[in-house]
C-alpha cells in the first residue's frame, strides 16, 4: 500500500472496519497523476462484500485476477483510466449489473463478455473499438448500451446510434440470411458559386465532356459514375453537386453526412474561396470525413495555398490537388486520387446481410421518385425479409447514407419513402428559389406552393414536401394563421424597431469557435409560437413573448456569437426555454465548439447591458474546485459562482455539462445508484420511451428532445410526482378508515400528513444546495414546531439551555 494515496487508503480501512458495501476510490478530472491509483490496492480485494466499487478516473491499465474475489460486486465504476483490454477475468463476476468503461483505450471485448448474464448497463464510449462481438447481442438483460464516439466498422455505425435492439436484430440477420457487402458511396463537391464545382462533377462521370457555359446550379445536381474494382465488382459512387449561393448554405447540415468524401472546388482566377468556412463545415457536419481540395487552374493561373497550416488545424484534409478542367490537364490524378479514397471510406467492405444488398438493388432499380411504405415493405419481403421492424431497420439504414430519405418518425412522411432524395431538394429549392416568395420576405401560402409544384411529378405530394420543409427548419406555419408560412432564410436583413425596457434584464451570450450557418433561422423555425404577431423578426434575430416577458435573441454572425436579453415578470423561465431551445440545435452539430457567457451579478455589473462575461466552462471549473467565489474583471468585487448560474439557467447544467466531458465516473456511487432507482421506475411508467434510450447511461436518461434536466431521484420531487403520490396514498387511506377514526384522530392525521411532505421539501431543498445549513436548521425547527408533542420538546430543551 506504499503508492497508494493517503485518502485511499482511509476510505479502505473505514470499508473494512464498518463491512462498507460501497467503496469509492475515484478521482475528478483535474486531479494531479501522483494522486492517482496505478493498480488496485491488494487490500481491495479482502473486502469481499464490496458491492459497489468505484475505480473511476485513475491511471489503471490492466486489471488482476484477484478481482474475482469480490463476487458480490453489482456495480462496478472503471472509466477515465488506461485500460487496453478487458480480462476475462472480470467476465466471472455474476452479480454484476452495471459496468461503466468509458474513456479508456479498448480495442476488443472478450467473447466471454456473455457470461455477465446480470448486466443490464454497459459504458463503452470514448474507446477504440471497431468491431462488437456477436455474444454481446446474447446479454439477455442488457438494455442500456453506450457505444458513442468509437471507430465501429461492424455492425455499421447507423446500427450501433440506434441501441441495442437494432444491433441484436444486425447480428441476428446476418447469421440467417449470410453476408454480402455494398460497395456504394457518396461524393459531396463544395465550393463558391462558379468555381466549376458543375464541371467537376461531370468530367468525373465522362472525361470527355466539353465545357460550356454553365448556369449556376439551383440547389442540389445528382449524377451516379460507377467504376470497376480490383475484385471485378462495380463501385457506384452518387456524386451530389451543391449550388455555391448563400441560401443554400443555411441547409447544409440536412445533407452534408458522415462517411462520404468530399472535394472542395477553388477558382484560383477569383481567389474568394473561404478555405476556413468550407473546411470548417465539412469537418463540423461530415464527422471528421475526408476532404480533398480541387484547385481549378482556369487559364493555367496557379494559386499558392498554406497547405502545411490548413492539415495542421484540419486533419481530414488529404490531398490538394491542381488541375484544369478546360484542358484536363491534372484530372486523371484527381479521379485515381477520388477512386481511392471512396474505396476506402469506412463503411467500405462492412459485412450486410444479404437481403440488405438486394432491397438496395432493387430499390436502385426502381425508376420512380417515391413509393408508399406498403411498397417498400413488399419489395424487402419479396427479397427475403420476414420481420417488419427488420425492413425498418433497413429503411434508416438508407437513409442515414444518404441513399434514401424515410423519416419514421413523422406521422405523415413515414408512409413514403423518398427513393430519389433529390426530387426532394430539388422541390424544397424550388421555393426558397421563387421569386414571388422572395418578394414577399419569405412568406408564402399553400396556393403559391401549387403554383410552385405545379409538375406532375409533385401534383400528389404537396402534403409532404411541406412537412419535408419544415422537417428541415426551414419554415413553419404563422401560428393562428392556417395556410400561411415563412421562409426565415428570406425574412428582410433589417431589424425593425421596438421598444425594450433595459432594467433588470438577464443577459446570456454564446460566443463560437466557429460559427455555421442557420443556427439563428432553426431557432426561429423552432421558438415561431412565441413570435408575438410576427412583427419582431427578422433574419438575424427575433423577440419572444410569453406571460409578460421577452426575449430577445440576435445572431450577430462577424462576431460568432448569439446574444440573448430577456426582460419581464418571469426572466429566468423564459431564458431556460431559449437555452434548451438553443443548445438542442446546438446537439445537432456534433463537433460544434461553443461557451456559454453568463454576466456578472455584482453592484457593478447587473444593471448594465453590458457586464463582464464569464465562460460557464469557467464557472463550472470553479465548482469542481469547490471554489465559492470569483473575481469581477470590471469591479473587482468578490461574487458568488452558484449564483452566477442560479441567475440565468438552473444549477442542473453542471450536471449536464459534466457527463457531456466524460460519463458515468463523475457521479458517486451512492447517486447513481439511486438514479437507477428512478430510471427504473420511470422505465415502468413511460416504457414507451425506454426504446429511444438504448445508448445512454442511466445517469443520463432524457427525453427524446434531450432535455437538460436528469432524471435523478430529487426530478421525482420536483416535478410534483411524490407529492401527488403521497396525497393520494393518504386521500385513500382516510377514505378506506375515515369511519372508523375519531374526529380527533384523523385531523391529526391528515395536519401530520401535511408537515411530513413539506418535511421532505425541506429536505430537498438542502441536498440541492439550495439551503445553506443555518436556513435548513431553521426551517426544519420551524415545520417540527406544528407538531404538538414535538413543539413542547423543543421548547423545553431551549429552556434548559
Amino acid at each position: 500500500m506504499a503508492n497508494t494515496p493517503q485518502r485511499f487508503l482511509e476510505k479502505i480501512r473505514q470499508a473494512k472496519d464498518k463491512k462498507l458495501k460501497e467503496l469509492d476510490l475515484s478521482n475528478d478530472w483535474d486531479r494531479d497523476s501522483k494522486e492517482k491509483l496505478t493498480e488496485i490496492p491488494a487490500e481491495v480485494f479482502e473486502l469481499e462484500w464490496l458491492e459497489v466499487l468505484n475505480l473511476s478516473g485513475n491511471q489503471l491499465t490492466t486489471l488482476p485476477e484477484a478481482i474475482t474475489c469480490l463476487q458480490q460486486l453489482t456495480f462496478l465504476y472503471l472509466s477515465g483510466n488506461q485500460l487496453t483490454t478487458l480480462p476475462e477475468a472480470i467476465t466471472r463476476l455474476q452479480q454484476l449489473t452495471y459496468l461503466g468503461l468509458s474513456l479508456n483505450q479498448l480495442t476488443t471485448l472478450p467473447e466471454a463478455i456473455i457470461r455477465l448474464q446480470q448486466l443490464t448497463y454497459l459504458g463503452l464510449s470514448f474507446n477504440q473499438l471497431t468491431t462488437l462481438p456477436e455474444a454481446i447481442t446474447r446479454l439477455q438483460q442488457l438494455t442500456s448500451l453506450d457505444l458513442s464516439d468509437n471507430p465501429i466498422e461492424k455492425p455499421p455505425p447507423e446500427i450501433v446510434e440506434q441501441g441495442i435492439k437494432a444491433i441484436r436484430d444486425y447480428f441476428r440477420q446476418l447469421e440467417a440470411e449470410g453476408t454480402d457487402y455494398l460497395y456504394e458511396a457518396k461524393l459531396l463537391i463544395v465550393g463558391e458559386a462558379g468555381a466549376g464545382k458543375t464541371t467537376l462533377a461531370k468530367k468525373i462521370e465522362n472525361q470527355n465532356y466539353q465545357l460550356q457555359e454553365e448556369d449556376s446550379t439551383k440547389g442540389i445536381q445528382v449524377i451516379q459514375w460507377r467504376f470497376l474494382m480490383e475484385n471485378g465488382r462495380e463501385f457506384r459512387v452518387n456524386i451530389w453537386d451543391f449550388g455555391g449561393q448563400e441560401i443554400y448554405h443555411a441547409t447544409h447540415q440536412f445533407f452534408l453526412t458522415k462517411r462520404s468524401l468530399y472535394t472542395l472546388v477553388a477558382d484560383t482566377r477569383k481567389e474568394d474561396t473561404d478555405f476556413y468556412y468550407w473546411l470548417n463545415v465539412v469537418e463540423l457536419l461530415s464527422d471528421n470525413s475526408p476532404l480533398l481540395i480541387i484547385k481549378n487552374e482556369k487559364q493555367n493561373r496557379h494559386r499558392e495555398i498554406n497547405e502545411l497550416q490548413l492539415r495542421g488545424q484540419f486533419t481530414n484534409l488529404k490531398e490538394t490537388l491542381p488541375t484544369n478542367l478546360a484542358t484536363n490537364r491534372g484530372l486523371e490524378q484527381v479521379l485515381e486520387q477520388i477512386k481511392h479514397y471512396v474505396k476506402n471510406l469506412p463503411h467500405i467492405g462492412s459485412p450486410l446481410p444479404k437481403t440488405w444488398v438486394r432491397v438496395r438493388e432493387a430499390l436502385e432499380s426502381d425508376t420512380r421518385n417515391y413509393m408508399g411504405l406498403d411498397e417498400y415493405l413488399n419489395i424487402c419481403q419479396q427479397n427475403g425479409f420476414t420481420h417488419r421492424n427488420d425492413k425498418l431497420q433497413l429503411s434508416s439504414y438508407l437513409h442515414d447514407l444518404g441513399v434514401c430519405l424515410h423519416f419514421r418518425e413523422d406521422p405523415l412522411l413515414n408512409k413514403t419513402v423518398i427513393l430519389k432524395p433529390k426530387w426532394g431538394t430539388d422541390a424544397v429549392y424550388k421555393v426558397l428559389d421563387n421569386e414571388k416568395v422572395i418578394c414577399n420576405l419569405g412568406s408564402f401560402t399553400r396556393s403559391d406552393l401549387a403554383n410552385i409544384w405545379c409538375e406532375d411529378e409533385y401534383a400528389m405530394m404537396h402534403d409532404e414536401l411541406l412537412r419535408l420543409m419544415i422537417n428541415f427548419k426551414l419554415c413553419y406555419e404563422i401560428p393562428r394563421s392556417q395556410g400561411k408560412y415563412i421562409a426565415p432564410q428570406l425574412l428582410s436583413a433589417n431589424q425593425p424597431s421596438y421598444n425594450w425596457d433595459k432594467t433588470n434584464n438577464l443577459i446570456l451570450r454564446y460566443a463560437y469557435e466557429f460559427m455555421p450557418k442557420g443556427i439563428i433561422t432553426q431557432f426561429i423555425v423552432a421558438m415561431n409560437e412565441l413570435i408575438n404577431e410576427q412583427q419582431c423578426v427578422w433574419k438575424s434575430g427575433v423577440v419572444l413573448s410569453k406571460d409578460q416577458t421577452k426575449a430577445e435573441v440576435i445572431e450577430y454572425y462577424g462576431k460568432r456569437e448569439i446574444k440573448i436579453r430577456v426582460s419581464g415578470r418571469h426572466k429566468r423561465d423564459l431564458m431556460t426555454i431559449v437555452i434548451h431551445e438553443l443548445d438542442k440545435i446546438h446537439d445537432s452539430y456534433k463537433l460544434l465548439k461553443y461557451n456559454k457567457l453568463i454576466p456578472c451579478n455584482c453592484d457593478t455589473c447587473k444593471n448594465r447591458q453590458e457586464p463582464h462575461f464569464y465562460p460557464f466552462e469557467i464557472l463550472r471549473q470553479f465548482v469542481v474546485d469547490r471554489q465559492e467565489v470569483i473575481q469581477c474583471q470590471k469591479s473587482y468585487q468578490m461574487v458568488d459562482v452558484l449564483g452566477l448560474i442560479d441567475d440565468v439557467m438552473n444549477r442542473r447544467e453542471l450536471l449536464k455539462a459534466e457527463q457531456q466531458m466524460g460519463g458515468d465516473f463523475l457521479l458517486n456511487p451512492s447517486e447513481t445508484i439511486r438514479e437507477n432507482i428512478v430510471v427504473t421506475i420511470n422505465n415502468v411508467i413511460q416504457p414507451s420511451k425506454q426504446e429511444n434510450n438504448f445508448m445512454t447511461e442511466p445517469s443520463k436518461q432524457e427525453d427524446n428532445s434531450k432535455s437538460a434536466v436528469p432524471v435523478t431521484l430529487s426530478f421525482a420531487f420536483r416535478n410534483g410526482m411524490f407529492y401527488l403520490f403521497v396525497f393520494v396514498v393518504v386521500f385513500c387511506l382516510i377514505a378506506f378508515f375515515g369511519g372508523s377514526l375519531p374526529f380527533h384522530y384523523l385531523a391529526l392525521t391528515i395536519i401530520g400528513t401535511a408537515i411530513f411532505i413539506v418535511l421532505i421539501g425541506v429536505l430537498q431543498l438542502r441536498q440541492d444546495d439550495r439551503l445553506s445549513e443555518k436556513s435548513f436548521v431553521d426551517l426544519t425547527k420551524m415545520v417540527l414546531e406544528q407538531l404538538p408533542l414535538i413543539s413542547n420538546i423543543i421548547k423545553q430543551f431551549q429552556g434548559n439551555k
